[in-house]
């Protein structure tokens, strides 16, 4: 089955069926695994070049609407029958009815029970360490200018619970919200968590926080709790969201989360390096 996948959380999908191999393309940002680094690149996910999909006669697309913009690649992929299903997942229970989706898609059904089940305990694992703690509040920055920030309706309010936390705006019922420095200081986050979109870790650079109005009084700030996080593990809806978890956890409450060992616990073969 000749697959092609238009953005990378959907690339992720696919490496934990075990169809990377069908994989005849993909857009120009899935970097995972490693071994989709020699596949034809369509585009970027805003703006795939849908002739060169056409071109590359998938038996399926997986299209996906996780980002505003996203629908002109499937208006088109509609115009001209091209074999495709659309997921926009925004919890991790959506993301585990895509992989049982595309399992069923694929004829990989049993695979995506087996990766779901994993799935499934290990999120109960957290639930249970979870009710252990003492909760502290959390603000994660997506994009520090404009501000944007995840809401109740992100899997990144998810994550934060299960790791201990508490989103800062866990209770704004929407994914993304556009606020300002001012209102985060208002909210005495515990920790700051910094996953801009689109930027290396490298690329980072937390000092810039304390030239920000009102922060330099953050105890975020003043008992250096401010963290940088791997975009891909948290910004993706994807199951790679569950390694990021255990990062995340074994960061807030070391004495009683798991370690990290930064394994994946969905993984049983490392595919950065298979």
């Amino acid at each position: 089955m000749r697959l092609i996948s238009i953005c990378p959380s959907n690339t992720e999908l696919v490496a934990y069926l075990g169809l990377t191999p069908n994989l005849v393309g993909v857009d120009d940002y899935s970097d995972w695994p490693k071994a989709i680094n020699t596949l034809p690149r369509l585009g970027p996910d805003l703006s795939i070049r849908i002739d060169e999909v056409e071109a590359l006669k998938p038996d399926l697309v997986l299209a996906s609407l996780s980002v505003p913009g996203m629908e002109r690649n499937v208006e088109q992929l509609q115009e001209r029958g091209i074999p495709h299903v659309v997921y926009n997942p925004n919890s991790l229970e959506d993301i585990k009815n895509n992989l049982l989706d595309l399992g069923k898609r694929t004829n990989k059904e049993e695979k995506a029970q087996k990766v779901v089940h994993k799935y499934e305990s290990f999120i109960h694992t957290y639930q249970e360490r979870a009710k252990l703690v003492e909760r502290c509040s959390l603000y994660w920055e997506w994009w520090p200018k404009p501000v944007f920030t995840p809401g109740g309706k992100n899997w990144l309010t998810e994550i934060s619970m299960l790791a201990g936390g508490k989103n800062i705006y866990h209770n704004v019922d929407k994914a993304s919200i556009q606020t300002d420095w001012s209102d985060v200081a208002h909210h005495k986050p515990d920790h700051i968590c910094l996953a801009w979109v689109g930027v290396q870790t490298d690329k980072v650079k937390p000092e810039l926080l304390w030239k920000r109005p009102d922060w330099p009084n953050l105890n975020a700030l003043q008992t250096n709790k401010v963290h940088i996080l791997e975009e891909p593990l948290y910004c993706r809806p994807s199951p790679r969201l569950l390694l990021g978890l255990k990062k995340l956890a074994a960061i807030l409450h070391p004495t009683v989360m798991p370690l990290d060992d930064e394994l994946d616990p969905l993984l049983e073969v490392d595919l950065e390096v298979d």
